[in-house]
């Protein structure tokens, strides 16, 4: 319910704002001031004015939770859609508009993009990640650094299963740029124990300069081998070509401001 403002916000009682701050309504209790004038103005029943606070809260939850999860998913730079160019992407269109829905990430499916670096594999990415957030999802987002950080702080008191299922609590867990640099043991081990745990049960989605099928030539083929049977077992996979998109924005002076 709208409020329009067009008056002086009523003060609160004393005792009716520290109930809402009993019952734990922020939301309710500062919105409360400026509603309730406007339900006096314009005369509103008793259940409206209820409704009105209750929708008040209630907003406001959902956009704290929302807000909360987008932190703690640890995403990179807060790109999102609003400044995505689906011309720029060889992902074909329609591809990119049915990983949009999402319907992959409750399917418990995988995505892989696979090409060059600069060709918007990251940018996609984030931007799909973000939108899971904005559809109550949780959302995780891992370098292969950070995975194998994971591994070498829980392996001191053997707690490593756990910490790999702390992870998988999230309904999509997005690990990004594999394949720039040799994986070591550690990075190899976390990404097969995160795909394998996974397994038809969450949506891991990755970035890679390298196809999939080439992970052997970056870590232990044995490691490779399972990884990959897994991930590419309910994967959609796309493959990004062309013009890089960073050099392309750059070359165009987009993303800075004018000197003059």
């Amino acid at each position: 319910m709208a409020i329009i403002t067009t008056h002086t916000a009523v003060e609160l009682p004393p005792e009716i704002e520290q109930q809402l701050r009993a019952l734990r309504m922020p939301h309710a209790r500062v919105a409360a001031p400026e509603l309730l004038a406007t339900a006096k103005s314009q005369r509103w029943e008793p259940v409206e004015v209820l409704r009105a606070l209750l929708e008040e809260e209630m907003a406001g939850r959902s956009r704290s939770v929302i807000a909360t999860r987008r932190k703690a998913a640890g995403f990179p730079s807060g790109k999102t859609f609003d400044t995505w160019d689906p011309a720029l992407s060889t992902i074909p269109v329609a591809t990119q508009q049915a990983l949009r829905t999402l319907e992959w990430v409750q399917r418990k499916e995988n995505l892989v993009l696979a090409g060059p670096s600069g060709t918007g594999k990251t940018f996609f990415l984030e931007a799909l990640g973000q939108q899971a957030v904005d559809q109550g999802m949780k959302v995780v987002w891992f370098t292969l650094e950070k995975l194998a950080g994971i591994i070498r702080s829980h392996r001191v008191d053997a707690t490593v299963n756990r910490a790999i299922d702390r992870v998988l609590r999230a309904d999509l867990v997005v690990i990004d740029d594999i394949g720039l640099l040799p994986v070591p043991q550690d990075a190899a081990e976390a990404l097969y124990r995160v795909v394998d745990t996974a397994y038809e049960k969450r949506s891991v989605a990755i970035s890679s300069n390298l196809h999939p099928s080439g992970f052997d030539e970056l870590m232990p083929k044995t490691l490779a081998t399972a990884t990959v049977d897994r991930l590419l077992h309910h994967a959609h996979i796309c493959q990004t070509s062309g013009d890089l998109v960073r050099l392309t924005q750059a070359l165009a002076g987009v993303g800075v401001s004018s000197l003059i």
